[in-house]
């Protein structure tokens, strides 16, 4: 297996993910929630972005050809579910759940803040299945490397969730004020980032 390979691979997906970059998102989303839930959303959303990835790197290439779907339109989409997240970042919003006890509120809130927009689209979002599909042609068929660009995502995820779990901390030391003020200020930059993966969208279904 080349050493290049997975080098170029590591670099590749670090950088695409950037875990690091996705710091701020991860403390604005789960300002509300305890440290145990935190950690729950932080291994919940990984796993997931895990299990796309993987899947991109096996399957990806055969079955987006076999649906017709293009990757232009997963950014459409992740754009737009994205934009939608992000107003209720900026405004607020919160979805009553007055028939749920407490518990049962936070524990949905962890699965679906876990799956959407953590997981999907910002760990694994087009850029990252793109980069995957791209690398696993290149291997091939080559198992070895297939396996080496597999133990890749392993790392990410694994560095993913490493960042996450210190995020934690973040979030205390910002306190309530600090976390409120962050949330609006992220809301913006993810309804920026979201009109952009519209227009890369379009562009790229144009082109």
């Amino acid at each position: 297996m080349p050493l290049e390979f997975v080098i170029s691979a590591l670099v590749t997906l670090l950088v695409v993910v950037d875990p690091v970059g996705l710091v701020p998102a991860f403390v604005a989303m789960t300002e509300r929630l305890p440290a145990s839930a935190r950690s729950q959303v932080a291994l919940r959303a990984c796993l997931i972005a895990f299990s796309i990835l993987v899947g991109s790197a096996l399957i990806g290439d055969w079955l987006l050809k076999n649906l017709g779907i293009g990757l232009p339109a997963f950014r459409i989409a992740g754009g737009l579910l994205l934009f939608w997240i992000a107003s209720d970042m900026v405004f607020g919003w919160r979805v009553s759940r007055e028939a749920q006890t407490a518990e049962q509120a936070v524990q949905e809130h962890v699965r679906n803040i876990a799956a959407f927009p953590l997981a999907i689209p910002l760990l694994a979002g087009p850029g990252a299945i793109t980069a995957v599909i791209l690398l696993a042609g290149r291997a091939r068929g080559d198992l070895t490397m297939l396996g080496g660009l597999l133990g890749v995502i392993v790392a990410v995820m694994l560095a993913s969730i490493l960042v996450f779990l210190v995020a934690g901390r973040l979030a205390r030391l910002l306190g309530v004020t600090g976390s409120i003020v962050l949330s609006r200020l992220l809301g913006v930059i993810l309804a920026a980032l979201a009109v952009q993966f519209v227009i890369d969208g379009v562009k790229a279904g144009w082109a």
